[in-house]
């Protein structure tokens, strides 16, 4: 049964009467700002779509503000669960910001559980009813407006045509050993073909170091190839013999075998995609395979290169982030591939324009968002000052008009989003996604833009309240 709130008096108001003074401003303003039933509702309605009868059957549950209270901060220290665990365990002001007070501290398990049926559309609307409550403050007005673009690291190694194969085959070779333990096989029906891969591995490392090798790394690499084919033939044959045996197979064995079965169809296209790419790149010489599988496990990771000199090559995902006054992250979006930043500015400009009801005072970007069109797109809209630089050599009457004072200020403020992005890196977390599938990457990006916002409205709240 869902439950919103915890309807017990806090132990806190009881024993410690001054227990106010232990709290962090910021945290208090923010724990103020999650008062708003509109926030606790969004929540409260995604756990109820979780079965059936959640909402008036089954034992009561974690509270909805217990849950968004636990996952802000989560996202606000950049925990894991673990640590969100022992850290609300531990600490009195943490246990009254997240309403448990003298209550039983959710286990990691429970509040991961719960946090994956929050989804990427559930998170999406918490961050736009966070962004209301913004407004609500005074914080922001949509006055001003800027974007820019970053990349959010998938948590995966660096890829290569060897480990992806060796990662294959472990994947399958284990999931195909659980499938035949649930069968009865006897213990050396299935081979087991870890070790040989992994020697091969080994050499092919070894032969990569010197271009004299290549006619053997060429060899090890067949051999590499050879065998995960071997492999998937393997996972062919376990599939269709779950299949035979599933119908009659006791109810806890069948579940096992279910989930076998689903697994290795979902594992056995992307092992044969990753064994076809090394043999474009090795046999072929074709390095530009489309939809090039870079993890076996991350399957939506892309390659992604915006010229840096430190890591000139990022995989994971392009993520924009667009900014009104008062660093409020308004709109965020993760993508699927590796758009131009240059088509990226209209569609921005309107969810800003949806947001606010009107069209910002000025707009800025980078070079890369800049075109006559995308200029064009912002008056129309009614953007009075568009600061977008030129790329390339420009007329004396361009470069008078990017020398003027609003031009210059716009330029100055614009580059606070690079900041931005870096703070939300280092303080919550978004330089490298700990969540899995391309979902877990948008409940990532959104939580951590969410408690962002959360700590900069609390601190211009405060510094409001100070100066008045």
């Amino acid at each position: 049964m869902v439950r919103r709130r915890q309807r017990e008096r806090s132990l806190f108001e009881v024993l410690l009467p001054d227990g106010h003074k232990l709290w962090p401003d910021w945290l208090r303003r923010i724990d103020t700002l999650l008062e708003d039933e509109a926030v606790i509702e969004v929540v409260a309605q995604a756990l109820e779509a979780r079965w059936p009868q959640s909402r008036r059957r089954g034992r009561p549950g974690t509270p909805a503000d217990v849950v968004i209270r636990m996952l802000i901060l989560k996202h606000l220290f950049d925990w894991s669960y673990d640590d969100l665990e022992q850290e609300v365990r531990a600490n009195l002001v943490y246990r009254a910001f997240t309403r448990i007070d003298a209550e039983a501290v959710p286990d990691a398990k429970t509040i991961l559980k719960i946090a994956r049926a929050l989804g990427p559309e559930v998170i999406a609307q918490l961050h736009r009813t966070v962004v209301e409550v913004a407004k609500r403050a005074g914080v922001t007005r949509g006055r001003r407006f800027r974007i820019d673009t970053t990349v959010v690291e998938t948590n995966v190694h660096y890829p290569t045509d060897s480990t992806l194969l060796q990662d294959g085959v472990r994947v399958l070779t284990r999931t195909m050993q659980r499938a035949s333990a649930a069968l009865g096989d006897e213990p050396h029906r299935l081979r087991n073909r870890l070790r040989s891969v992994t020697r091969g591995v080994l050499r092919i490392g070894y032969h990569a170091r010197s271009p004299k090798t290549r006619d053997a790394l060429v060899e090890s690499y067949k051999k590499l190839m050879a065998t995960t084919r071997a492999v998937v033939r393997d996972a062919d044959t376990m599939i269709r013999r779950i299949g035979q045996r599933r119908r009659t197979a006791p109810t806890g064995t069948g579940a096992v075998l279910a989930q076998a079965q689903q697994h290795l169809r979902q594992m056995r296209p992307l092992v044969q995609r990753v064994v076809a790419q090394a043999k474009a790149r090795l046999l072929g010489g074709d390095t530009h395979v489309p939809d090039k599988v870079l993890s076996i496990f991350e399957p939506h990771t892309t390659t992604i290169r915006k010229g840096k000199i430190s890591k000139p090559t990022e995989f994971g995902n392009l993520v924009t982030i667009q900014e009104a006054e008062h660093q409020i992250i308004t709109a965020y979006e993760v993508h699927a591939g590796r758009p131009a930043d240059v088509t990226l500015w209209t569609p921005a400009l309107d969810r800003h324009q949806a947001l606010f009801g009107r069209a910002p005072h000025l707009a800025a970007g980078d070079r890369g968002f800049s075109s006559a069109a995308n200029e064009h797109a912002a008056t129309d809209r009614g953007v009075r000052r568009v600061v977008l630089p030129r790329r390339g050599p420009k007329s004396d009457a361009r470069r008078a008009y990017e020398r003027q004072a609003w031009f210059r200020r716009g330029q100055r403020w614009r580059v606070g989003c690079e900041g931005r992005i870096s703070v939300i890196k280092r303080r919550h977390g978004l330089r490298r996604c700990r969540y899995r599938g391309a979902d877990g990457m948008a409940r990532w990006v959104g939580l951590g833009v969410i408690a962002d916002n959360l700590r900069n409205t609390a601190a211009f709240v405060n510094a409001r309240a100070a100066t008045t």
